[in-house]
């Protein structure tokens, strides 16, 4: 593993396990034994290190929501299997995402205001509703599958939130269960 993956996969543990503000970059040198000029000469500051660690984040979950929608099948079926993932990140049965600790985009994004965080943190959800829409598209019209994507999604953030704030891991089937009438 080069040094930059090693600091993006460290701090990424430790954002999101304690938040991004709670964690200085010397928990994260510690965490990983490289010497902070070797940080800095990848990641010009602690920021460039979380817009890293964002693009990092979507990439390993978008892979692992793509695969998990793609072995469903297509259309409707591949949109229902979000639930079914979601159910099994929930519940501690996806490694590559880590033991749920709730939407790291999410978590993100309230810890900065007005800043390329946030623009990474809106272009991931985006990206999931897009995926879900393209899903979509040849059971329904363009106009029908984006409606239904967005309430897909917003489905998917309750589902994420009521399991993390409110303990209910199994929010997920409930969405599904509704994600289910709302596609009939």
């Amino acid at each position: 593993m080069t040094k930059p993956d090693l600091l993006i996969h460290a701090a990424f543990k430790l954002f999101y396990q304690h938040g991004i503000h709670a964690v200085g970059i010397n928990t994260i040198l510690a965490e990983t034994g490289v010497a902070k000029k070797t940080l800095y000469h990848h990641f010009a500051s602690k920021e460039a290190l979380v817009e890293a660690v964002l693009i990092y984040r979507d990439q390993v979950f978008m892979d692992w929501l793509t695969s998990r929608m793609m072995a469903a099948g297509e259309g409707k079926m591949a949109v229902l299997a979000l639930f079914d993932a979601l159910d099994d990140w929930f519940h501690d049965r996806v490694e590559v995402l880590l033991p749920f600790k709730g939407c790291f985009f999410v978590k993100a994004n309230a810890e900065f205001s007005d800043h390329t965080v946030n623009d990474l943190c809106q272009r991931h959800k985006q990206n999931i509703t897009s995926f879900i829409q393209a899903n979509l598209v040849g059971d329904s019209s363009e106009l029908s599958a984006a409606y239904l994507a967005q309430s897909i999604s917003v489905l998917k953030e309750g589902a994420i939130a009521q399991a993390y704030v409110a303990g209910d891991l199994d929010a997920a089937k409930r969405a599904k269960a509704m994600a289910v009438a709302l596609l009939k």
